[in-house]
């Protein structure tokens, strides 16, 4: 095992992380926030809107999008875990992938090729190809900068609460702009196909930036021999799928969670616009997706030991549903639904719920590495976060796949920018509140499996730690 030297105080393997560190690793995830985040919520109705595809032919291309990634991202792992590059095993990428995927996530909201599909095809899979070369490498440095279960929840709780200021920037702040660069103060019009297009050229560059800030304050401190490099092969990815059994656990969950946030996300404009009839609000509504991260992700440690980490999920993932329940609850009663501050406050319960929980399971991703290096002397962190990615990516498929074919079902008219027939309102508001409510329940059933308490995998830790 590749370890640099320990400072005071430190067991090998568990080493102590700054508040730089913290941060600097963070940033990289608030770089990849700005870029994919923007793509999340915002790329479908680009794409209805201001190119000119078809709902329903959008769906399609995000699906095909995604099982591309089914190839590619085992791939990626496989690389990253086999090689070494001088600038860093893990962190060289941020700057290599980076590069280029800032210049595809520009051109993805380029309206140059107004309608053409096969621009958008170009556009999409290399922006999504180069985020992966940038993510998965970006999850296997998490797990290689220490073993430390209590640093890794203080890591993650930091990349969380940038993870979410980036998403913030995105929800609350491209509305905004786009509008203000917009010649008819609208974002869903063709018409503001060029404000689309600098405001994504600001946040892209930004993220760039970030990346780059994430790329001088990291480290691999904990990462694979290389005798056993030169041994990973991409088969690897579905071998420790299966015998992984909290590996397998913890993919169903991203699937699941994942897939909740990325319909309600791709929804949420169109709620705000056609159900809510309030566009003015939208960033807003959309800001309070990422607003309580700054209030209880940095307490994340201390609820985690209090009541445990599986007790966490269940109150989170409860809160979340009953903000949901409430948000449906105030958008069919019509005294209620022009009560704009009542859909707020139920965006902000259903959000307080998801980003706690949704923030925390990438804490259990060095676990699970872990957990398959005890097994088989092999720390495939590469390998593992292409597994983790796939469903992850499955998850933002059916974000993008449901809400195009949901909006085709119901008769969705994208070339009406103010108003759309009742069924269609209910269409949405079916992809802001209940489907989302569904899988949350799902994804507390697949949680409560998970068998990794903090105990054991600090008794697996160690006794890696030993054997070297």
């Amino acid at each position: 095992m590749e370890l640099q030297s320990q400072t005071k105080g430190e067991s090998k393997g568990f080493y102590k992380l700054s508040m730089m560190q913290r941060l600097g690793f963070g940033s990289g995830d608030l770089a990849q926030n700005l870029i994919y985040q923007t793509i999340s919520m915002y790329l479908l109705i680009f794409y209805t809107n201001v190119f000119g595809i078809p709902a329903a032919t959008a769906a399609v291309m995000f699906l095909i999008v995604r099982l591309i990634d089914v190839v590619w991202d085992p791939i990626v792992g496989a690389f990253v875990d086999k090689h070494n590059p001088k600038m860093g095993k893990y962190r060289s990428y941020l700057i290599l992938g980076g590069i280029p995927l800032t210049g595809f996530a520009i051109l993805c909201f380029w309206n140059g090729f107004s309608g053409s599909l096969l621009y958008a095809y170009i556009t999409y899979v290399g922006m999504s190809m180069l985020y992966t070369l940038v993510n998965v490498p970006y999850g296997a440095l998490n797990a290689s900068l220490t073993r430390d279960t209590d640093e890794i929840t203080k890591l993650t709780a930091a990349r969380m609460f940038l993870a979410n200021l980036g998403g913030l920037a995105v929800a609350y702040g491209i509305p905004i702009i786009v509008k203000t660069l917009s010649p008819d103060g609208k974002i869903n019009s063709p018409e503001s196909g060029n404000a689309w297009f600098i405001t994504m050229t600001i946040y892209a560059l930004a993220g760039l930036a970030l990346l780059i800030f994430c790329y001088t304050q990291t480290k691999e401190r904990v990462v694979m021999d290389d005798k056993d490099m030169a041994l990973v092969k991409v088969s690897d990815l579905w071998t420790e799928f299966k015998r992984n059994r909290p590996l397998r656990v913890l993919a169903f969950f991203f699937v699941t969670a994942f897939a909740m946030m990325a319909i309600g996300n791709s929804a949420g404009s169109y709620y705000m616009i056609y159900n809510v009839h309030a566009p003015d609000m939208l960033p807003y509504f959309m800001a309070l997706g990422s607003i309580p991260a700054f209030i209880f992700m940095p307490l994340v440690p201390a609820i985690k030991r209090a009541i445990g980490k599986k007790q966490m999920f269940y109150v989170f993932l409860s809160i979340a549903i009953i903000g949901m329940a409430i948000l449906y609850v105030v958008s069919v009663v019509p005294l209620l639904k022009t009560q704009v501050w009542l859909v707020l406050t139920a965006q902000f319960i259903k959000s307080t719920g998801v980003i706690v929980a949704t923030g925390y399971m990438w804490a259990l991703v060095p676990e699970v590495i872990s957990y398959g290096e005890h097994t088989t002397g092999k720390r495939i962190s590469g390998i593992v976060n292409a597994l983790t990615g796939i469903f992850f990516k499955a998850g933002m498929a059916l974000g993008g796949v449901v809400p195009g074919f949901v909006l085709a079902f119901v008769g969705f008219d994208e070339k009406n920018a103010v108003s759309q027939s009742p069924l269609t309102e209910q269409g949405i508001l079916w992809l802001v509140a209940v489907i989302p409510a569904i899988l949350l329940i799902v994804a507390m059933f697949i949680i409560s499996k998970y068998e990794l308490e903090d105990d054991v995998i600090d008794k697996i830790n160690m006794e890696i730690e030993a054997r070297q």
